[in-house]
C-alpha cells in the first residue's frame, strides 16, 4: 500500500477486508458485515459477466442459463466457478448437459437450503460415528463436538438459527460436501432420492462403512437380498414412511453394525449383539423389538416412538452399558417407565425422560445425583399429551427440567442441583392461586440456573415474592440467571414483590436477555430502586402488555427529575404493541446505552420519545450512538417506516413527534 493510501482518522481512508472466517475479523478487531446470498437478478448479473454476455445470442439458451443460475443458489464463488467452466461454450446440447449434471446433486428433502439441525443431535451423531476423538467423558465429548460447529459456523459452513441450539447449512454446501465422498471413501448416500426400491447388490460393496437411504419411497426390501458388507457400522433407513417389513436375511451380511435409524422392523437384533446405537426416534412401534434386551453393547438408545405403549421390565437393567437413554411418552398414549430401572442405570451419562407424577419425579431428579456420570439430561414432569406438543421446542439444551400441565402441590417441585435451564407451562392449579416462582419449584439448590421460561400460568402474580417470613429469602434469585422469558401471564403485575425486606443487591446482576409479552397487568417494568441490577443486560423485549405505561418507573417525589439510567451492555431495545407506553424513564431523564445496535418499536402510539443520551462531536453536535445499525418505527410511532441513523444526529434525545 502506498504511503498516501494509508487509512488514518484525517484523510478517512478505510480497508476493507474479506474473509469466510469471522476468526480473521475478530483478530484484526473489524466491524462484520455478512454478505448475504445474491437474488436471482443479480445472480444473473454475475453469470453473464463472467461467462460472457454473447451465449445470450445461442438459440434457446436463455431459459436453461436461468436455471443453471438458479442452482447457484446466490452463492458468487459457485456462481463465478460454473460461469468460468462454461466460458467459450456455444453448444446448447453441452449447456442441457451442464444443467442435468447440477440437478443431479443430491438434494435433501423439501427446503433443504433451510435445512435445520439440532446441535445436540449432531453431536450425537458425531460421538456415535467415532468422528469426535474418544474421550474421557461424554461432556468431554460434546465439548469438543460444540468446539468443531462453532468453527464451522466461524466459517459460514453452517449458519446460525434464531434458536441457539440449531445450525442450518445451504444446499451448495451440502451438495459439495456430499460429492465428496462416495463408494471409494465406504459411504452410499442416497438421501431424498425419491427411490422407491433399494440398490441393486452389486451396488452393495463389501468397503462399504456407511449408508443413508432416508427420506425416499422404499416400501419393500427383497428377501433375497443380502448385502455382504462386514465394515458396515452405519445404517439409515429413517423417513420412509411405507417401509413396513425388513427381511432379517438383509442384515446378515452385515456383521460390523453398530447403528440403526428409525427402522420399524427390527427382528434381526438378536443376531446383531454388537450394536452400539439403536434409534427409533418417530417409528411406527408399539412394543419393543425383540431381543432388545440382548444388546450388552448398547450405548445409545432413542424410544421417543409416538405409538410405543410401554417398556416392559427388565429390558433397561440388562443394558448395563447404556450410556444415553431417550424416553418420553406420546401424544395420545400414557407409556409405562418403570422409574427405578431408569434411575438404576449407573452409567448413564445422558438422559432424557419423562414422568406424569410428582413423586415418580421427585424421585428420578434426587436418584440422578448418585449417577456420577450423569452430565446432561432432559426431566420432565409433564402430561402426555402436553408433553409432545412442547418435545422439539426444548431438545438441544444439556441440563433441563420442564414442567408442563401438571398440578403441583403447595410443597413445590425439587429440582436438581446442576439444572441450568427452567421450563414452566400451562400447570393446572395455578388458575386461581397466587404464585410466584419460588412457590411453585425449589430454588434453594438451583444455584446454576441459568435460563427460565414461564408461561400461561394465569395465578402467577409476580416471578420472586420476597418478605421476612420467606424460606428461600437466602437465595431469591439464582445468581446466574442470564435469560427470564415471561409469557401469557394474566396476573403478573411485576417482576419482584419486596415486603419488609430489602432489595437483594445481586438480584439479576447476570442477566442478558429479558422478554416480557402478553402480560396485561404489568404497568411498570423496572421499579426505580431495581433498574441498577441489569447492568449486564445485552436484549430487551417488551411486547403486547397492554396496561403497561413505563420501562423505568417514575419517583413518586419528583417526576421532573433528570436522572441518568446507565444499561452499558445494552445491545437490543425492542417494545411493540403497548399501547399506553408513555415513557421509557422520568420525563427528564435518559438512557446511556453506548452498546446499543437495534431498536425497533412497533404500535407505541403514546411513545414519544427515546431518551437516548448522545454523545456530541467534537463541534459539539450530538451524534448516534457509535454501534447503532438499525432503527425502526412503525407508521403508528409518526413518520417513515425506517428511520436511518442520521435523523439522530438532528435531535438530541430522538424526539418522535
Amino acid at each position: 500500500m502506498l504511503e498516501s493510501q494509508k487509512p488514518t482518522v484525517q484523510n478517512g481512508c478505510k480497508v476493507i477486508i474479506t474473509s469466510r472466517s469471522t476468526e480473521v475479523y475478530s483478530y484484526l478487531d473489524c466491524k462484520i458485515v455478512k454478505v448475504q446470498p445474491l437474488s436471482q437478478e443479480e445472480s444473473l448479473t454475475l453469470f453473464l459477466n463472467k461467462v460472457g454476455r454473447d451465449v445470450l445470442q445461442i438459440s434457446g439458451l436463455e431459459e436453461i442459463l436461468k436455471l443453471i443460475v438458479n442452482e447457484c443458489a446466490g452463492l458468487p464463488l459457485a456462481i463465478v466457478v460454473i460461469a468460468g467452466s462454461m466460458k467459450g461454450v456455444d453448444d446448447i446440447k453441452v449447456w442441457r448437459n451442464a444443467l442435468t449434471e447440477l440437478q443431479k446433486g443430491v438434494k435433501s428433502v423439501k427446503g433443504s437450503e433451510d435445512e435445520i439441525f439440532a446441535r445436540k443431535k449432531l453431536i450425537e451423531d458425531w460421538i456415535d460415528e467415532e468422528l469426535i476423538d474418544e474421550m474421557g467423558s461424554r461432556q468431554e465429548a460434546y465439548d469438543s463436538g460444540h468446539a468443531i460447529l462453532n468453527s464451522l459456523q466461524h466459517n459460514f459452513l453452517l449458519e446460525e438459527c434464531v434458536r441457539s441450539d440449531r445450525v442450518k447449512m445451504h444446499d451448495v454446501v451440502r451438495d459439495m460436501a456430499i460429492k465428496n465422498i462416495g463408494p471409494e471413501l465406504g459411504y452410499m448416500v442416497k438421501t431424498g432420492m425419491k427411490l422407491k426400491k433399494v440398490p441393486n447388490e452389486n451396488e452393495w460393496v463389501r468397503d462399504l462403512k456407511k449408508v443413508s437411504l432416508m427420506a425416499n419411497e422404499i416400501s419393500k426390501i427383497p428377501i433375497g437380498l443380502s448385502p455382504k458388507c462386514p465394515l458396515l457400522s452405519t445404517l439409515i433407513l429413517s423417513e420412509n414412511p411405507n417401509l413396513s417389513e425388513i427381511p432379517s436375511s438383509f442384515f446378515e451380511g452385515m456383521v460390523g453394525l453398530k447403528e440403526v435409524q428409525e427402522v420399524k422392523a427390527l427382528a434381526f437384533l438378536n443376531k446383531a449383539q454388537g450394536i452400539e446405537e439403536v434409534d427409533l426416534h418417530m417409528a411406527g412401534i408399539e412394543v419393543v423389538p425383540e431381543g432388545m434386551e440382548m444388546l450388552v453393547s448398547l450405548e445409545y438408545l432413542d424410544l421417543n416412538c409416538h405409538n410405543l405403549k410401554e417398556i416392559p421390565t427388565g429390558i433397561l437393567p440388562s443394558l448395563s452399558s447404556l450410556k444415553y437413554l431417550v424416553v418420553y411418552p406420546s401424544r395420545t398414549i400414557t407409556r409405562r417407565i418403570n422409574i427405578e430401572e431408569v434411575a438404576g442405570l449407573s452409567n448413564l451419562e445422558s438422559l432424557e425422560c419423562a414422568v406424569e407424577g410428582i413423586q415418580d419425579f421427585d424421585y428420578l431428579v434426587n436418584k440422578s445425583k448418585d449417577l456420577e456420570s450423569l452430565t446432561a439430561y432432559d426431566l420432565r414432569l409433564i402430561t402426555g399429551e402436553g408433553g409432545m406438543a412442547m418435545y422439539e421446542f426444548f431438545t438441544g439444551y444439556e441440563r433441563t427440567v420442564v414442567i408442563n400441565g401438571r398440578e403441583i402441590g403447595e410443597e413445590g417441585v425439587v429440582l436438581p442441583d446442576t439444572l441450568e435451564d427452567l421450563w414452566i407451562y400451562h400447570c393446572k392449579n395455578m388458575k386461581n392461586m397466587r404464585c410466584s416462582l419460588n412457590k411453585i419449584v425449589l430454588l434453594e439448590n438451583a444455584t446454576e440456573l441459568r435460563r427460565c421460561a414461564i408461561c400461561s400460568l394465569e395465578g402467577m402474580e409476580c416471578v420472586f415474592e420476597l418478605d421476612s417470613s420467606s424460606s428461600s429469602l437466602c437465595c431469591p434469585v439464582p445468581d446466574k440467571l442470564e435469560m427470564l422469558d415471561l409469557s401469557s401471564l394474566l396476573n403478573l403485575s411485576a417482576l419482584v414483590r419486596v415486603e419488609g425486606v430489602a432489595t437483594p443487591p445481586h438480584i439479576f446482576s447476570n442477566l442478558k436477555i429479558l422478554r416480557i409479552s402478553s402480560c396485561p397487568r404489568m404497568r411498570k417494568l423496572f421499579p426505580l430502586e431495581l433498574w441498577h441490577a441489569f447492568q449486564n443486560l445485552q436484549k430487551m423485549n417488551v411486547d403486547n402488555c397492554e396496561q403497561m405505561e413505563e420501562i423505568i418507573a417514575s419517583s413518586d417525589l419528583d417526576d421532573t427529575s433528570s436522572n441518568k439510567f446507565t444499561f452499558p451492555k445494552l445491545r437490543e431495545l425492542h417494545l411493540s404493541s403497548l399501547d399506553q407506553l408513555k415513557s421509557i424513564c422520568s420525563g427528564k431523564g435518559v438512557m446511556v446505552c453506548d452498546s446499543i445496535e437495534v431498536i425497533q418499536l412497533f404500535k407505541c402510539p403514546k411513545l414519544k420519545r427515546i431518551p437516548l443520551q448522545l454523545p456530541l462531536l467534537g463541534n459539539g453536535q450530538p451524534s448516534p450512538p457509535p454501534r447503532l445499525r438499525r432503527m425502526m418505527k412503525s407508521q403508528k410511532n409518526g413518520g417513515n417506516q425506517w428511520l436511518s441513523w442520521i435523523i439522530l444526529t438532528l435531535k438530541t434525545y430522538c424526539n418522535l413527534s
